[in-house]
């Protein structure tokens, strides 16, 4: 048991707390701030803080938004990639520019996640409505979810089967 004379650590500084999460991953200016704010409420410091951390290389929104893209890639589409990077507070313009900069092609993507998930093609208009609505909640473009779910039956092209979360009667 630990005597009550034993001196207790200090406080971590805001630079501390801050470099201890970027050290775990990569994180954007917003996201940054709004955990520093709790421990200082001076927001100008905090400001100032963020604005020397850019300016030594140990923040940045573009690494920050590659990193994001990078990891979610191969599991989400464009609409979802973009909601999350906006959502961690970078701007519609930065989001763009880091999709843009990632190599992969949306439709391989999908079509890899549908093959992992499904991995064959639905059997009933049901089936094929779930396949769709999945891929449209992973945030695939509607227009790629049609060409990736193959149609229901020989001889009915994929667009003129049911899609985009249509309900499907039995």
């Amino acid at each position: 048991m630990m005597s009550s004379s034993a001196p207790s650590r200090p406080a971590p500084t805001l630079k501390a707390r801050a470099l201890r999460h970027l050290a775990r991953r990569e994180h954007s200016r917003a996201e940054l701030a709004g955990k520093l704010a709790p421990h200082e409420p001076d927001a100008a410091l905090v400001q100032q803080l963020l604005d020397q951390l850019q300016a030594q290389g140990w923040l940045s929104d573009e690494r920050f938004a590659a990193a994001l893209v990078r990891a979610k890639a191969s599991r989400y589409g464009v609409r979802r990639l973009r909601a999350d990077l906006q959502a961690k507070g970078l701007s519609a313009a930065s989001a763009t520019h880091a999709l843009q900069s990632h190599p992969s092609d949306e439709l391989d993507r999908a079509h890899a996640w549908w093959l992992r998930k499904f991995g064959q093609p639905p059997q009933t208009p049901h089936e094929r409505a779930k396949q769709v609505r999945h891929l449209l909640s992973r945030g695939f473009e509607p227009d790629v979810v049609r060409r990736v779910v193959p149609g229901v039956e020989p001889g009915v092209a994929p667009d003129t089967a049911a899609h985009d979360g249509e309900a499907i009667d039995d």
